[in-house]
């Protein structure tokens, strides 16, 4: 269970005592040692949570800085407050069990705290999902870089007169980026040592790709065995550059 998540049970622990209690117990068909055991391993909230409002601080002002502000928000009391309702109340004052009241009616408590920490929480969460996309668009970025050089480096080999090595590096960028492709489309390979071919067939399966794209990606897939496997025939410079400006343009195209 993530920290946020136990401290929101914690904090709802805090707040409803015996309700929340009662709760637990039906989630585990009565049993009442197993509810006491639940509760009992539940954070100390106000010791965990500046703990965790801390480190979270820090995450969200290198992953998410726009959020950063509101994320003090919820936890500050305002510096402008003349008196503490129910919307001007916040974690900080539940913290230090900061209670107002009018006559014998509460106006606010830490019961109006709990939809801010709800919202931190969700702030965090939208952390995590940047973080996530990131980490993709660095690996996406170089991994295209890389494809970039080794392109390049077909390009030099087959201006030197080395054309089945330029083919077999352009077939290797093809196969590892339509691996990739797949991947990005959650399209599972039960082969141990897929193909192009396989790639090909699946991405067409799952209608990422249409019948002439299909077919482009094969015709590729024909020159690269032509360069790595025919040793009868020799692929001509026309063939080979035809498959370098190919596994270029599906590099910069499919995703």
């Amino acid at each position: 269970m993530e920290e946020g998540e136990r401290l929101r049970l914690s904090f709802l622990s805090k707040i409803y005592g015996d309700d929340f209690k009662e709760a637990i117990k039906q989630n585990f068909d009565g049993d009442i040692q197993k509810t006491e055991k639940y509760i009992k391993d539940l954070p100390d909230f106000k010791h965990s949570y500046q703990a965790w409002y801390s480190e979270s601080l820090r995450l969200i002002k290198q992953l998410l800085p726009d959020r950063y502000q509101d994320f003090i928000r919820l936890y500050e009391k305002p510096k402008n407050r003349k008196e503490v309702t129910f919307e001007s109340y916040r974690i900080e004052d539940a913290l230090q069990g900061l209670q107002t009241k009018r006559g014998i009616d509460v106006i606010a408590s830490a019961e109006s705290a709990f939809p801010h920490l709800e919202q931190q929480i969700a702030i965090l969460s939208a952390v995590q999902n940047r973080f996530e996309s990131s980490l993709f668009d660095i690996k996406q970025l170089v991994q295209a870089d890389l494809f970039d050089s080794e392109i390049e480096a077909a390009r030099e080999l087959l201006k030197n007169g080395f054309s089945r090595g330029a083919g077999a590096i352009s077939g290797v960028v093809l196969e590892k980026h339509l691996s990739q492709v797949c991947e990005n489309h959650n399209i599972s390979i039960k082969k141990k040592h897929p193909t192009i071919s396989d790639f090909n067939d699946k991405l067409k399966q799952a209608d990422v790709i249409d019948v002439p794209q299909w077919r482009f990606h094969q015709h590729l897939a024909d020159i690269r065995n032509l360069c790595g496997h025919n040793k009868k025939s020799e692929p001509s410079t026309d063939q080979v550059e035809d498959l370098i400006d190919g596994v270029e343009k599906v590099t910069k195209t499919l995703y």
